[in-house]
């Protein structure tokens, strides 16, 4: 890793943030971690930290998106979609062991550009019909975390203009500060930004909000309704026997899951959308009677339209998420072509799965997926976030007696 030593300091300190924080890898745990072929280094010092903390066994899973391309290319639908038998025995370990997970992302944005997305649609919903119950096993059963390093081809991504290496370090440099890494303490960061995340949350759960209504001067006009009592998510999250952990590093959301299939009206987005290989640009998408009716796309419509269809929930609202306009990653005016970055730049919603965990009975209860369906989540094989924060964006609440709670104004938190 050749870089300046402060900027190699900072990167430590990160890999000792995903294993602190994200995951709170604790004594005798075992560790997987996904990774690309981008961040060797990297890697190895997140696996030194793991076992630092006490983990009894760190295992990589070592991925490339060019393997996987050429899978989808060549490979027939039943082939592609097929489970094996030794993919079924390590669902099946899974379950029992519940190993922390994180997962690094460094891909190429443009990786699987290209590709016959009805064929790897029929693929998915293949496989999935065969994990997903194993999936539901381990739902919030286990810790995991996402964050991001930068790849060649990413980096290139965002910074065109810049030779490889110093776009690698133009995107780590962005990756550290988006992440609160800097020369005080990371963990201590942390701590602070998941308290106040919280702390909005639990202001939202006190409005008990039935419904928010969204506006803005480029189009958007849109309200969707909520779950009584439901509960918002943010920052850390807590399992049912207290094990805490980060999801997303980094993060600025607070979010909850709407009622499925009530929602009406126009989101226009704010950012272009990186999906599957293809950049989907100024678009919108109509909502009625809480599925999507029309969708407007300036530059990739058809793999817009093709994502809306891609089982009966995709069609259908999952989350909705609240984001400052003037959060760390929308100011630092890059688009990131990464999901896990450019939702945290702005208010986003998303397309397809909810999240049972914001159901107020979901602390004390497991629930199957047929029960979470019939309070009101949604569910599918895809889980699609977009942005449609702005800097005029106005967001109202209403309350179970009708009352109207500003919630946001001009992009930023009014509560």
């Amino acid at each position: 890793m050749s870089m300046n030593p402060e900027r190699y300091e900072k990167i430590k300190k990160y890999a000792r943030l995903a294993s602190k924080i994200g995951l709170n890898v604790q004594k005798n745990e075992e560790v997987w971690i996904d990774a690309e072929l981008d961040q060797p280094e990297f890697v190895t010092m997140v696996v030194e930290e793991c076992y630092k903390l006490g983990a009894k066994h760190v295992q990589v899973n070592w991925s490339h998106t060019p393997i996987r391309k050429l899978a989808v290319k060549h490979e027939t639908v039943s082939e592609l979609g097929k489970v094996y038998p030794y993919s079924k025995a390590k669902l099946k370990y899974m379950v029992k062991a519940l190993p922390s997970r994180l997962y690094i992302i460094s891909e190429d944005p443009d990786g699987m550009k290209g590709i016959n997305q009805g064929k790897f649609a029929k693929a998915m919903r293949k496989s999935r019909s065969i994990t997903k119950p194993y999936r539901d096993l381990m739902e919030d059963k286990y810790k995991w975390c996402i964050i991001g390093v930068p790849g060649k081809a990413w980096a290139k991504k965002v910074f065109p203009n810049l030779d490889e290496e110093e776009a690698i370090n133009a995107l780590w440099d962005a990756i550290l500060a988006t992440a609160r890494v800097d020369d005080a303490d990371p963990v201590e960061n942390w701590n602070k930004h998941n308290k106040f995340l919280h702390d909005q949350a639990e202001k939202l759960e006190k409005l008990d909000l039935r419904k928010l209504i969204y506006h803005s001067k480029n189009g958007t006009d849109f309200e969707v309704e909520l779950i009584p009592h439901c509960l918002w998510g943010s920052a850390s999250e807590k399992l049912r026997d207290g094990r805490v952990f980060n999801p997303n590093i980094p993060t600025e959301e607070v979010f909850t899951s709407p009622f499925r299939g009530k929602c009406n009206g126009t989101l226009v987005a704010t950012k272009p959308l990186s999906y599957q290989g293809s950049l989907i640009e100024n678009f919108s998408i109509t909502f009625k009677d809480g599925k999507v009716v029309e969708v407007h796309a300036r530059k990739n419509q058809k793999v817009l339209e093709d994502m809306v269809k891609m089982d009966e929930g995709a069609s259908m609202l999952g989350e909705v998420a609240l984001v400052p306009f003037d959060s760390p990653i929308n100011n630092t005016g890059l688009l990131f072509y990464e999901t896990l970055y450019d939702e945290n730049a702005a208010c986003h919603v998303a397309l397809g799965a909810g999240f049972a965990m914001t159901l107020p009975e979901a602390k004390e209860n497991e629930l199957t997926t047929e029960e979470t369906l019939e309070r009101g989540i949604n569910d599918s094989m895809i889980h699609v976030d977009f942005m449609v924060g702005s800097k005029d964006l106005s967001v109202i609440g209403i309350d179970k007696d009708g009352n109207k709670i500003q919630v946001f104004k001009d992009g930023n938190w009014a509560i």
